[in-house]
This record gives structure tokens, sequence and C-alpha cells, in this order.
């Protein structure tokens, strides 16, 4: 990417607070295409299972919603809605949306006219409808809650097993016990479910922006060919769905961010052509600036030219984030962002079985206290071999040992005291896996007996004895879009089938130029120069099953800045 492309001049604001147009007044059930310049306002209040409580309130009374959204889901919360599910067919579904987000709001939200979109459904997604509807029964309020089903293929499991599929990434055979398969969906159901009126639409798994580009389809009318809007509305989702990450969160300058206690969640303003204001409500706390942005542009995106998804497969090498003067904790302008044709098939997260582990923490104090540490590790995992070469047991899978405060996790960058006794504090991390569920329980039971047979200075075992837990690992493949059938429903009654159109689409691997590199980075210093990484680039680390990275907004270097 370039600097010039990214950095943009700096111009009029699109849309700003002081003089937004007046809103479309939408007819539900048209789908109708809103007045030329009217903007549409949506607020992420979740970035994950677990995100903060205080986003709602926020954004329902201070950012002037047309739409609330809510991404839920991960591979990990796949995996232990998975695990739930098989315990109670009532589970499968984020309850703290339920529960936290829409319960205490819910008059609130009816009364604004505020619509809700969310993957909370998790694998269950009529059981989160149905919870809903108990919430709004006892409030006494009238609304259409619709959900979006048809990513699971469980059902197709013994078909898929011969069919020779391997792994996107590993390239391994699938699996022969698979615990769940959900297509990511894309957001052609959600706009179809909020075009039938819904006021509040739970889906299951469907890729993260969907959740935003969605309402826009809905309320701009853009159609399946006009791939530069929908890129434009997947890149307004893929900046604000998880939440404040892009509005100050694990910043890289995070010195330069206030007020992490009530840092403001993101909102985006878009037109009908594709642009779109990223801002927060006022009075919050956060930051929102071209860094802060562009290291959420560049999360878990892999290759910004080709970013596929099942709406658009899109380019974002050229984005323009332009900081705009005059609002309340900042905000950006983006536009840019480039579509083609998606591909005929969906990507699907598989999870399967793959033994059971267990983590044990325990702080450790005194001198030597990493030596004793360490050594009281080894030993927990030296008497556990004992005992399963005893029994039969094959040995562990995987285990990890750290001694946090010892800097383990720099390897051989890490800093020794001078004194050469290390800190007097420190924390085992002691995790292992194994096949066998027995044998992580007899792992499990020989971690307190360290506390009187080791070490001196062990001051107990964080959250008592370790517990067992399954290990459900993700698997990913392409499935025919043809194949999967969408239906919706409206309030527990089946309104429609949807069917993917087909006519738009392509599988042609297109290949791209190498990007040009701009003019401007010519005066960036040359020759032998040594600095840390965040004095040069904003970063970001993001991670998808069973891939970590480290993205480097390289291309819109500090240097460059300045």
């Amino acid at each position: 990417m370039s600097c010039a492309a990214l950095l943009g001049l700096r111009g009029p604001r699109l849309l700003g607070a002081a003089a937004r147009p007046p809103r479309w007044s939408r007819q539900r059930s048209s789908g109708c295409e809103p007045p030329a310049g009217a903007a549409v306002r949506i607020g992420c209040a979740s970035g994950f299972w677990g995100d903060t409580a205080t986003a709602v309130p926020q954004l329902l009374y201070g950012g002037k919603l047309d739409f609330l959204v809510f991404d839920y889901l991960s591979e990990i919360t796949v995996s232990l809605l998975t695990a739930a599910r098989a315990r109670s067919p009532l589970l499968g579904y984020t309850p703290d949306f339920v529960s936290a987000a829409i319960a205490p709001y819910i008059n609130d939200v009816h009364r604004k006219g505020v619509r809700v979109i969310s993957n909370a459904g998790g694998i269950n997604p009529l059981a989160c409808a149905a919870a809903l509807q108990e919430v709004a029964k006892k409030a006494d309020v009238d609304l259409k809650i619709a959900v979006v089903a048809g990513d699971d293929l469980m059902n197709e499991k013994e078909n898929l097993k011969g069919a020779g599929i391997t792994d996107l990434e590993s390239g391994e055979p699938f699996p022969a016990s698979v615990h769940s398969m959900n297509v990511y969906l894309g957001a052609r159901p959600i706009s179809r479910a909020l075009d039938l009126g819904a006021d509040i639409v739970v889906t299951g798994r469907c890729v993260d922006s969907g959740i935003v580009l969605g309402p826009l389809i809905h309320s701009f009318g853009w159609n399946r060919d006009e791939f530069d809007l929908l890129a434009a509305g997947s890149l307004a989702g893929h900046l604000i769905e998880c939440g404040a990450q892009c509005t100050g969160g694990i910043f890289t300058d995070w010195h330069a961010v206030p007020d992490w206690h009530n840092i403001g969640f993101p909102i985006v303003e878009c037109s009908s052509e594709g642009d779109f204001i990223l801002s927060k409500p006022p009075d919050t706390g956060g930051l929102i600036s071209f860094g802060t942005v562009a290291e959420q542009l560049v999360y878990e995106l892999g290759n910004p030219r080709r970013y596929l998804l099942p709406d658009v497969t899109c380019d974002f090498s050229e984005v323009s984030i332009t900081e705009i003067p005059g609002f309340d904790g900042g905000a950006v302008k983006v536009h840019g962002a480039k579509g083609s044709p998606p591909s005929t098939f969906y990507k699907v997260n598989a999870t399967y079985l793959d033994g059971f582990r267990a983590t044990a923490v325990c702080p450790v104090g005194g001198p030597k206290a990493v030596e004793k540490g360490k050594r009281t590790a080894e030993s927990i995992l030296q008497r556990t071999r004992l005992i399963f070469s005893q029994l039969g047991y094959e040995d562990y899978s995987a285990v990890n040992v750290q001694v946090l405060g010892s800097e383990d996790t720099y390897g051989p960058h890490a800093r020794r005291s001078i004194d050469g006794q290390g800190p007097r504090e420190a924390v085992i991390w002691l995790a292992v896996h194994h096949k066998q569920k027995e044998a992580v329980e007899i792992f499990s039971r020989e971690i307190a007996p360290a506390g009187t047979g080791m070490a001196p200075g062990l001051t107990g075992v964080v959250g008592g004895r370790p517990r067992v837990s399954p290990v459900l690992k993700p698997f990913f493949f392409h499935y025919p879009k043809s194949n999967v059938q969408i239906n919706l429903f409206l309030n527990g009654q089946h309104v429609e089938s949807f069917e993917e159109d087909l006519t738009f689409t392509s599988d042609e691997v297109v290949s791209f130029d190498p990007p040009k590199i701009s003019s401007e980075l010519k005066d960036l210093p040359s020759g032998p120069h040594t600095y840390r990484l965040e004095d040069l680039a904003y970063t970001r680390s993001g991670d998808k099953g069973n891939s970590a990275n480290i993205d480097e907004s390289v291309w819109c270097s500090k240097l460059s800045m300045n």
C-alpha cells in the first residue's frame, strides 16, 4: 500500500455531526433506496463475547443511531458454544446478548426505533431468538425478531467425510469426529430480514463485517454487482467489528489514549456513495485517529488486495484515512475501497475433538523464585509421566512451561537481573495437552502436592485444582454456495428460504501488479539505523483459528507522517 493513498488529502468532512442531513424515513418493508445524501449511522457495541457492558448505553443514548450491531463470534467462541449445546439443546448462543445487552434497554431500543443485528445466535440462533421473545414479552414490547439460519452443515457430515476435503491451511484430511460445521454466511440474508420488517436480526455464523454491510444494503439498495459499494460497506464493518480496537484499544501508542475506563465504542456514518465517517459518542474516552483506524484496517486482513468475503472480494490497498478536525475524541473520513466479484464458495469453520487440556497457575515467592518455579514445573511433569508409564498411558501431546517474571516469553532476548538471583516472585504457568481425559485428570491432581513436597514459597494454586477441558480445534474448508439453503424466521415462524444469486460470482484468481512505492518515501532515512518497531510503524496482532499473525502497518510509517 502506498502511504500517499492512505494519508490522503485533508478536505471538508463528508457528514459532520453539526451538519448531518435529515435521516431517511424508511418504509421497512420496501428496501428502497433513500434520498441522495442521506446518512445511516451504525454503532458496534461488542467486539467479542465478554466485551464491556458500558458500550450499549453510551451508543444507545449518545450515538443517534439507526442500527446497533454486536459481534460475538470467533473460532474459539464457536468451540465453546458447541460444548455448551452438547450439555443442553437450549444452549449454544451467547446469553450475555439477551440478559446484559438487550434486556435492560429493550424499552428504549424500541422507543428510539434502533434496529439491532447480532451474530449472538452462535450455533443455536433459534434458541437465542426465543429467549429474546421472552424478554420482549415481559417488557410488554412488540418487536419483530428475525433469525437467519442455514449456516449449520452438521447434517452433511457423513457426505463430506468421503469427499476428499482437506484443511485450507494445514492440508490435513477431514476429521473423523466433527462437533460442529458452520458456513460464514454473507450480508444479503441480513438485509432481506430487515426488508421483512425485523427489529432485531439474530444470525449464526456469518462474516463479522456482514452485520454492518447487511443494514447498508437494506438502507441504500446496493445491487449485487455494485462491488465498490459492497467493498466500502464491508470496510466499514471490518473497522468497527472489534469494538474499541479502532477507538484506541490496544493501540501501539497506548500512552496517548485517554480514559480507558470510559472508552468510546465506534460509530460509522455511511453515505449511499460508500464514503463514511468513523467517530464515537461524545464525552467518552479513547481516541480516533489515523493511527488507531489504520491499525484496525490491517487486522487479520491477509492480502489487502484480495480480502475474500461472501458478498465481494475487497481491495483495500488504496484506502484513504483522513483525520477530521472538530470532533470530540477524533473522527476520520474513510474511502477508496474497491471490489470485484466474490467466489462461488463459502468458507466453513468446523470443529473437532483433539484431546484434553489443563493449565496450572502457581505463584512462587522468595529468593531464586524463577529457579524454584522452573524446577517445580519440571518435577510435576516428571512425576506425572512416571504415573503414565505405570498405567500404560502415552506421553503428553504437548506441554508449555513458562515462568512469568523471568521474561520467558522473550526467549533468547530476555533481560536477566544484574545480581543473577532474578526476581523474588514469579508465577508458574504450566499447561498440558493429552489425548486421554484420565491422563489430564492425573496432572490436575498432582499440582497441589507441590505445595508440601517441592520448593518453599509456592503460595497457592490460582483458581484451585486445574479444570480439565476438551480441546476443540478448527478445520477450515470451502463449500459451494449453491448447496447451502438459508432460512429466514420471523417471531419463530419460517417466512422464506433465501438463495444466493450466483450470477455475479467468479472463481478466477486475479493477478495484481505489485503496489507502487510513493515518491514521498524517498526522503526517509537510509543506511544503518536502529529503531524500535513501535517507533516506525503501527502494528496490530490477530489470530484466526490455529494461526496467529502480526500485521505491521509499515506502509503508514510514523516517519512518513512526520
